[in-house]
């Protein structure tokens, strides 16, 4: 099995930055996408940006393309996250995922799709 491991939340004051981190072990194969949700209090969980570990491709929702970055080190076994001007909306536990994904089909489906295996999350808070 996969096993994800999220990190790098916190508090900060709204217009800074954060890098969340996700450090992935069990895999034995590259044809996997890592992708990040996020789930507000009181709100449903959101898909925000998914990368291919084989090609690097991502995709950003609409939500995280202005402000928000996505890089994998593959050598770590690491996506990273860059979150920059954040906003007090933008508080929320985040969660790294990884799924099976092989390059057939748009990257985008994979917010959509049934996820694999699910990482604990980070808990993100901005102040105002």
């Amino acid at each position: 099995d996969v096993q994800l491991q999220a990190s790098g939340g916190g508090l900060v004051q709204a217009g800074g930055s954060l890098r969340l981190s996700c450090t992935a072990s069990g895999y034995t194969h590259d044809a996997y996408a890592i992708c990040w949700f996020r789930q507000a209090p009181g709100k449903e969980r959101e898909g925000l940006t998914c990368i291919s570990i084989r090609s690097g491709a991502t995709y950003f929702a609409d939500s995280a393309k202005a402000r928000f970055t996505i890089s994998s080190d593959n050598a770590k076994n690491t996506v990273y996250l860059q979150m920059n001007s954040l906003k007090p909306e933008d508080t929320a536990v985040y969660y790294c995922a990884a799924t099976y994904y092989s390059g057939s089909f748009s990257l985008a489906m994979v917010l959509v799709y049934p996820i694999d295996y699910w990482g604990e999350g980070t808990l993100v808070t901005v102040s105002s």
